[in-house]
């Protein structure tokens, strides 16, 4: 795995991201908790697949990437009366965490030709992996959280949304794709 698959990822998943931001504004008129949890469920899906895909294990990644989601929603409620907005950042990073404990798990139980190839996880690297990606996409998201303030779906320009989204998104797939290279 390299740069190529963290670039396609973070296209692809910020252009998910920009379509929801959309539907949000356009058809969603109040929020409610329950309208999160999909929300957080089915974009992280669409992670969950792609990094599956990855792996050879689509729909396992789907399914792990969309409870991934609705766990960090749920952090997110539960968190946001005692912190505010930043409970999103803090959700967000927990889901970078998860995701690098499924990619790591995916990459465990690759499939091949139809035969199952155990590889034993290394929970040290993956836990790095996926700190570096919690920091350092944090970091992105909350640089690029002001993208809905003022609330004004009708002057957004979507595609700073979209570069927006490339920026809180890259960090998190290039710290779990790209591969570090072997010293001697």
């Amino acid at each position: 795995m390299g740069l190529a698959e963290a670039i396609t990822g973070t296209l692809a998943i910020a252009a998910v991201s920009t379509a929801a931001d959309f539907i949000w504004a356009t058809w969603i008129s109040s929020h409610r908790a329950v309208y999160g949890f999909i929300h957080g469920a089915l974009l992280f899906l669409a992670i969950g697949l792609f990094l599956g895909r990855l792996t050879g294990r689509a729909a396992a990644g789907a399914l792990a990437g969309a409870c991934v989601g609705a766990l960090a929603a749920g952090l997110y409620y539960l968190l946001a009366p005692m912190l505010g907005f930043p409970a999103m950042v803090v959700a967000w990073m927990a889901v970078w965490l998860g995701l690098a404990f499924v990619y790591g798990r995916l990459n465990a139980q690759r499939m091949d030709a139809g035969h199952r190839h155990d590889i034993r996880i290394n929970f040290g690297a993956v836990a790095s992996r996926g700190v570096i990606a919690a920091i350092a996409s944090g970091l992105g998201f909350y640089t690029i959280s002001g993208i809905w303030r003022p609330f004004d779906p009708e002057g957004w320009d979507y595609l700073i949304h979209f570069g927006a989204w490339m920026i809180a998104y890259f960090p998190g797939f290039a710290a779990l794709l790209i591969a570090r290279s072997k010293s001697r």
